[in-house]
């Protein structure tokens, strides 16, 4: 059993304590990144940070536990792109005026991003912006930023599209919410394709990553199963893009 595997399982067996149920996974974390107990204390963390304050364009993940930060950054009128579960519909966008007011509620839930959000492909996110920050949820994140999401590695293939594009680096303010029972004290060592976090934030602490290994960049092409790029439309648009298809 790889290290990343035994790692998810340890914390999941502790997560299930802390975690709401997903109304369609419940606590299939292989499934779903889930919300947790406290939560929106560690969103206000991550809203008190100066890369918050400052930011005009996010990508913001579609984890249960960042229900309350797509709130929180409808009613500021800060514009951000999720992706749709799976990636398999692409990327949706939210900026200001697309959400009624008090609506903010309801369309950071899934179904509200899939009603209120407008799809956006990759070439018009990078006509608009490089992103200002990154804030991701985790199955796992170890103290030296080493984060682990389901097993199925989306978060990863998304820096990659977004590094290949330009629209984020390594100096992109990456911050992963989790609970304190999904912080692993250990100092891993990030695989090739592992996204290293610049701060983690639990209901309790905010915690400062000092990361040494670099970061990933681009798509992994010869790693993905040709089912996979089939299946998700903005990396058939990549491809397109730099004329691999």
């Amino acid at each position: 059993m790889s290290t990343s595997k035994v790692i998810r399982e340890r914390i999941w067996t502790k997560l299930r304590d802390v975690a709401r149920p997903d109304t369609r996974f419940h606590l299939n974390f292989a499934e779903v990144i889930p919300d947790f107990e406290g939560s929106e204390a560690a969103v206000e963390r991550v809203v008190a940070e100066e890369a918050y304050r400052k930011s005009e364009f996010a990508f913001i993940t579609p984890d249960n536990c960042l229900a309350d930060l797509r709130r929180r950054m409808i009613e500021d009128g800060k514009s951000f792109v999720m992706s749709t579960y799976g990636i398999y519909r692409g990327f949706l966008l939210i900026e200001p005026g697309m959400v009624p007011k008090g609506a903010a509620l309801y369309a950071s839930w899934l179904d509200g991003m899939e009603h209120f959000g407008r799809p956006i492909t990759l070439e018009e996110i990078a006509r608009r912006s490089r992103f200002d920050f990154m804030v991701t949820g985790a199955s796992a994140v170890s103290v030296n930023g080493v984060r682990f999401g389901k097993g199925h590695g989306f978060f990863d293939l998304e820096w990659g599209m977004f590094t290949d594009l330009g629209l984020v680096d390594e100096t992109t303010p990456v911050t992963a919410v989790v609970h304190d029972v999904q912080v692993v004290e250990d100092q891993l060592q990030p695989s090739e394709t592992d996204i290293l976090v610049d701060r983690i934030a639990t209901p309790t602490r905010m915690l400062e990553v000092g990361r040494r290994a670099k970061r990933p960049s681009g798509v992994k092409w010869p790693l993905l199963d040709p089912k996979q790029i089939e299946q998700t439309p903005p990396l058939l648009e990549l491809q397109r893009i730099q004329g691999l298809a």
